[in-house]
């Protein structure tokens, strides 16, 4: 049971996250932090937060859990406003896709890093942004990923780890180098691939007539798009060689596959394709 949580960026994940915690009857205060004060004035009034302030130190003041849910490049500078101000018995937690420069602003910020510090990131989202776009059931069945260091202590890492469930994820742990690189495959390598392709669309002469024309393929493919490109621009930097990694993977495996095509191999061809296939409608069946 979480008595006082502060969540530090009320936007779509950390909104959601405190809408299930209420569902839940798991967390009895919330206390919104941000810099735009619009914006916890909006989640004031949908009932996502129960109090805001722009003071850190203030916002931090009784709390036993403190989630940073902000852009990737001002995790350090939340940290930095925060130290040496939480409770005793508070745990540090945060939302980053990229879990290896989180922990590199831990530690520019703190030096050693602390027993009560655990990073996490929940694998769930949509392609709008804001705390309006913020829903209880985001996390429902979902996967969070929580990535504790040597430092982390057992009793934090349970703490963060429960009220992911309570918000109805299903919690697994994972190492920060390995998270990082399947994250790159998995997650980060779609959205630079679906901004690549509307951007590359847009630039041709005939672009017009190709949104004219596109359908349900190309929306389905480009729907991720439409999110939040600061938080991307942020992520691309922060997990910078493992994305430019699965970039390469994924050349390397298009030039082949333009290859097959200039060579007019239709074996080939059908033989990439239905294997493809194959690994999708395995990994449907699996998710169902």
């Amino acid at each position: 049971m979480i008595k006082r949580l502060t969540i530090f960026g009320v936007g779509l994940i950390g909104g959601s996250l405190a809408l299930a915690l209420k569902r839940a009857g798991y967390c009895e205060h919330v206390v919104g932090c941000s810099r735009q004060e619009s914006g916890l004035q909006k989640a004031l009034e949908l009932g996502v937060i129960d109090e805001y302030t722009l003071d850190p130190i203030e916002a931090v003041k009784g709390s036993d859990m403190v989630l940073l849910a902000v852009p990737m490049g001002a995790m350090g500078a939340v940290l930095a406003s925060i130290k040496g101000h939480t409770d005793a018995n508070a745990v540090i937690t945060d939302a980053g896709s990229a879990k290896a420069s989180v922990v590199a602003a831990a530690q520019a910020v703190f030096g050693d890093l602390p027993d009560y510090f655990v990073p996490a990131h929940p694998i769930a989202g949509r392609e709008k942004s804001g705390v309006e776009a913020a829903i209880v059931d985001l996390y429902d069945d979902h996967k969070v990923i929580v990535t504790p260091l040597p430092e982390t202590s057992s009793e934090a890492e349970q703490r963060v780890i429960a009220m992911w469930q309570a918000a109805g994820a299903q919690v697994e742990s994972m190492s920060v180098k390995k998270h990082d690189h399947v994250l790159a495959a998995t997650s980060h390598l779609p959205h630079v691939l679906a901004y690549s392709l509307v951007d590359t669309l847009s630039k041709s002469e005939v672009s017009d007539d190709i949104f004219h024309y596109a359908a349900g393929g190309f929306r389905d493919f480009t729907r991720i798009a439409s999110s939040d490109p600061v938080m991307w621009r942020d992520i691309c930097l922060e997990n910078r060689e493992a994305i430019l990694q699965s970039i390469e993977d994924f050349q390397s495996n298009l030039q082949s596959l333009h290859d097959l095509v200039s060579d007019a191999d239709s074996a080939r061809i059908m033989d990439v394709f239905a294997h493809a296939k194959s690994v999708r409608d395995a990994y449907m069946k699996n998710q169902s």
